[in-house]
């Protein structure tokens, strides 16, 4: 019995060892370099010089602008994104046919198919100067200003980011058990109230995956804030390119990039608790 306890455990262990060694080699060591980058000072050329301060970690507010909107608009971007994607994904499991339903889920996969750089491109256009705010230019509503402000940002977001929003709620919600739907409503329950205790309440795992998948992307998210916010909308993520390839301070772009992880932990740590306090243990996969 032990030998083959031994044989099992040895053949796990193999069939892991190749996924291990990836994950080592290219998340734990990129990680602990960041760190040790982090307790060091910016060399008088730039880049990182051998040291072991916390200097870098004290120096964290002087980029308190980054921070806060990143903590501001990451969230209320989440938010933006579930509200949208819930209806959405309600729809497809709930209401609509089998037949639409395949067609529904390729259109809403079909803009990864793009690029989002050129995407986010689009939507510069649209909410440029010869978009919208010439459209409405022509009825008499003028100097109307959409490009370069916070809820551009958060539309590019929200267009960005939904169907990572949509797909773990779908998912969820058809594997939602329609007898205790039926069973609800059998024992005089609303619709509201069905939807509220039942619907709802055994979804929330897709919601809590959706959410903080967008979330921990969100948080170093660069490409949109920085075509869509036109350099007046800084997130993280512009903060860690600024440091790292035009400043050249490693040291304190590494100790900004220690934090973000530090924030991702934390996020996926709170949603899991949430999760399994308000819906138990179920979990939900992509897969």
């Amino acid at each position: 019995m032990q030998a083959s306890t031994a044989r099992q455990n040895l053949v796990t262990a193999t069939l892991l060892a190749p996924s291990a060694l990836w994950l080592f080699i290219f998340l734990v060591l990129p990680f602990v370099a960041i760190v040790v980058f982090s307790l060091g000072e910016r060399a008088p050329e730039g880049g990182y010089q051998a040291a072991f301060t916390l200097a870098q970690y004290a120096n964290l507010p002087a980029r308190a602008t980054a921070f806060w909107n990143t903590m501001i608009l990451a969230p209320v971007g989440a938010f933006a994104c579930l509200v949208v994607a819930y209806p959405v994904a309600y729809y497809l499991a709930m209401r609509a046919s089998q037949r639409w339903r395949l067609v529904l889920l390729a259109l809403i996969v079909i803009p990864f198919w793009t690029s989002l750089l050129m995407r986010t491109y689009a939507w510069m256009y649209i909410l440029g100067g010869r978009g919208i705010p010439a459209l409405l230019s022509l009825v008499g509503i003028e100097d109307v200003r959409l490009i370069n402000t916070p809820g551009a940002v958060l539309l590019g977001i929200v267009y960005g980011y939904l169907p990572l929003m949509i797909l773990p709620i779908y998912v969820s919600l058809e594997r939602l058990d329609k007898r205790l739907l039926e069973a609800s409503s059998d024992l005089g329950a609303t619709p509201l109230s069905t939807f509220v205790g039942v619907t709802l309440r055994l979804s929330l795992p897709g919601v809590t995956t959706g959410f903080s998948l967008v979330m921990i992307l969100l948080l170093g998210e660069y490409l949109i804030p920085t075509l869509l916010g036109g350099g007046k909308v800084f997130f993280i993520g512009n903060a860690l390119v600024d440091l790292f390839l035009q400043s050249r301070n490693w040291p304190f772009g590494s100790a900004i990039a220690v934090t973000l992880v530090l924030v991702s932990v934390a996020v996926l740590a709170i949603a899991g608790r949430v999760s399994n306090r308000l819906a138990g243990s179920r979990q939900v996969d992509l897969i």
